[in-house]
């Protein structure tokens, strides 16, 4: 196994407005797709499978955290299952409906997830990518 990460990205941050629902929320949620608590500081939390990815945090500055228009943050679901149960844990845990599991024929036939808006209104999608079909398509060598 390589020591080099197969991701182009280092971490992410979210802020929250209220750190322990959005604590409880994502260790529920991100659960689903294999990810843990990897580091924790006052006020922030990071997820991660092997080194802090995703982390949820009160904003730095003191102010109120806000989405952004157009933003979305991606997790990697290992079958169309766990999509179906990213999606069923967030909502279970508060999250709102912003496209149901499903396939994604817009993004490639291949191409499987879910949307939800997390406690704070951040948009999360946790998909698929059936790499057996972007084969047969000639998508993948």
């Amino acid at each position: 196994m390589s020591d080099e990460s197969p991701s182009i990205m280092s971490h992410v941050s979210i802020g929250t407005n209220d750190f322990e629902r959005a604590t409880a929320f994502y260790d529920a949620v991100l659960a689903t797709v294999g990810a843990r608590r990897i580091m924790e500081h006052p006020g922030a939390v990071a997820y991660g499978k092997m080194f802090p990815e995703f982390w949820v945090q009160v904003p730095f500055d003191g102010g109120r955290a806000n989405t952004g228009n157009g933003v979305h943050f991606a997790f990697v679901a290992n079958s169309k299952q766990i999509v179906h149960d990213f999606y069923t844990a967030a909502l279970a845990a508060g999250a709102t409906d912003d496209g149901p599991p499903g396939p994604r024929p817009e993004y490639g036939d291949p191409y499987y997830g879910c949307y939800v808006r997390d406690l704070d209104g951040h948009k999360i999608e946790a998909t698929f990518w059936d790499v057996e079909l972007a084969r047969k398509l000639g998508m993948m060598p």
